[in-house]
């Protein structure tokens, strides 16, 4: 005999499956499977499509490692050439702060060149491949 106290709500049994909402249909035994879905696997394992990953895979690596080495810079900076960064360019603004602020602006312009790189490059071998294989676009 155990002193803990009982759930206040009793979990749904097994035997009320079928009032499940059409969300959670359950799958029946007559259902046939998708044929006309395009072969994944055939896709991943195509010359092409390892060709298209080991580019874009280069690429994306280059952006960031330009990038972690222009971060990893300012950090560095910050940490060992203080008076360097607080050198005053004008008023109350110092070379830090007009670098840290680059930082942001850097981050942008990286993003905007990846999407537009991707979109001229990248993308028409995409939507080839995808015809290829027969998916329809979306």
């Amino acid at each position: 005999m155990s002193n803990a106290p009982q759930p206040a709500v009793r979990p749904r049994s097994r035997s009320t499956a079928g009032n499940e909402p059409a969300a959670f249909g359950r799958i029946h035994e007559s259902a046939a499977p998708r044929t006309d879905a395009p072969d994944f696997a055939a896709i991943q394992q195509s010359e092409e499509f390892a060709a298209l990953r080991r580019r874009a895979g280069r690429f994306a690596f280059m952006l960031t490692a330009l990038f972690l080495v222009w971060y990893v810079g300012y950090v560095l900076l910050a940490a060992y050439a203080t008076e360097f960064m607080a050198t005053e360019l004008f008023g109350s603004i110092n070379v830090g702060l007009v670098l840290g602020l680059l930082q942001f602006v850097s981050t942008l312009a990286i993003t905007g060149f990846y999407v537009r790189y991707c979109e001229r490059n990248f993308d028409p071998e995409v939507d080839e491949i995808r015809e290829k294989a027969g998916v329809d676009p979306a």
